[in-house]
């Protein structure tokens, strides 16, 4: 690739992160919030690079045309965003992640339905002794994965500790309900399934919710947890 392409792909590449983490929330799809400025100042400071090797006077050498190919995935950027991290990163039928950083105290639930995180609910689910989610109305926001085993399929949320490529799905079972579309978005409310004496250990496999109801809504503008 000759220096022009290499300065063209740059200038390409800075204004497509800047696009998407300026006039979009899509760079939600990929980081955290707390990420975006730092994206801007590099996506900022690799255009000015590209842009400062465009008005550079070539040395007359040029590569072959075919290296211009570099720069179609770059236009792909400005034309298709991927989508978030869905169903089929959380497919496995092993049990999910602990979520990171959950507690080993809760506070009670004291509402007649408790909107809570899926990686909150895990934590109470397996780790809370004092088994606070016992008979509470919950609602918990994921989209929905199908399932191998009959009569359950999973409400889900991808975990991600800085970006996508970290992230890890946390499930929960749903009972008594049929299953939407997958990777349709969802609201589930219910109450926690216990886990029987005599059943698996708490942690090894997904817990369960007998749902009550649920909704279909629109994808959230922050995907993850």
């Amino acid at each position: 690739m000759n220096r022009l392409t290499q300065s063209l792909v740059l200038v390409l590449l800075g204004g497509a992160v800047l696009r998407i983490t300026t006039v979009s929330d899509e760079y939600l799809n990929y980081v955290k919030p707390g990420f975006r400025y730092l994206l801007i100042a590099a996506a900022a400071t690799v255009l000015v690079v590209g842009a400062v090797g465009l008005f550079k006077k070539e040395d007359g050498h040029r590569g072959p045309w075919v290296a211009w190919l570099l720069t179609l995935p770059v236009f792909a950027i400005f034309l298709i965003a991927p989508p978030p991290l869905g169903s089929y990163a959380a497919r496995s039928e092993e049990a999910p992640a602990r979520p990171v950083g959950a507690l080993t105290a809760y506070t009670p639930l004291t509402r007649p339905v408790n909107t809570m995180t899926i990686g909150e609910f895990l934590g109470r689910a397996w780790g809370d002794t004092t088994r606070s989610l016992a008979g509470k109305q919950v609602r918990l926001t994921g989209f929905v994965v199908p399932s191998e085993k009959e009569g359950r399929w999973y409400v889900a949320r991808m975990q991600i500790a800085c970006c996508a490529a970290d992230a890890v799905p946390l499930k929960v079972a749903v009972l008594g309900f049929p299953p939407p579309a997958e990777n349709q978005w969802i609201e589930v409310t219910g109450t926690w399934v216990p886990p029987k004496a005599d059943g698996p250990e708490p942690g090894t496999v997904a817990p369960e919710i007998d749902a009550t109801h649920v909704m279909e809504i629109p994808r959230p503008v922050e995907p993850y947890e």
